[in-house]
């Protein structure tokens, strides 16, 4: 019985040469020029450190554009958190790799709508998608790449 997986996860070498690239476009800009623009990544966190927030602000559009550039999702900069102090302001983003059950239950939830000759079911930080034919199977596919989940979707592990 054909099947694939649903997984969200990041391609951590992607992200690494994401953030290299951001670090070169900062200081070579003369925007960032005495700013104390920095951006750090350690185990799954990207920290951005700069002394206004106005800076700041324009290091996160950087970085976005940087994931783009990259393809990889941008989707896995919506868990942040903001400190502002007297003389920094600071931002630290979380990049989550798999599905949680809130999420995983929404898809399944939409998947049996959508047909119900799919088969899904949850598997940890992941969604099995089986049926008996193969293009049910990518009609699935295209039906999720047409919602817009909060999170990005990785569709893998293909089985005839």
């Amino acid at each position: 019985m054909p099947s694939f997986d649903i997984t969200s996860e990041f391609n951590q070498q992607e992200v690494n040469n994401a953030i290299d690239q951001m670090n070169r476009e900062i200081i070579n800009r003369y925007d960032f020029k005495d700013t104390k623009t920095s951006v750090s990544f350690n185990n799954d966190t990207i920290s951005l450190r700069s002394s206004s927030e106005e800076r700041l602000n324009a290091a996160d559009q950087v970085l976005r554009e940087k994931f783009a550039k990259r393809k990889v999702s941008i989707k896995f900069l919506n868990d942040f958190s903001d400190e502002q102090t007297t003389s920094e302001a600071k931002r630290e983003y979380i990049l989550k790799s798999g599905l949680d059950k809130e999420i995983s239950k929404i898809i399944v939830k939409d998947l049996k709508e959508f047909s119900k000759k799919i088969q899904s079911s949850i598997q940890d930080e992941s969604i099995r998608v089986s049926s008996k034919k193969r293009d049910e199977l990518q009609d699935a596919i295209s039906f999720l790449k047409e919602k817009n989940y909060k999170v990005f979707l990785n569709y893998g592990n293909f089985r005839d």
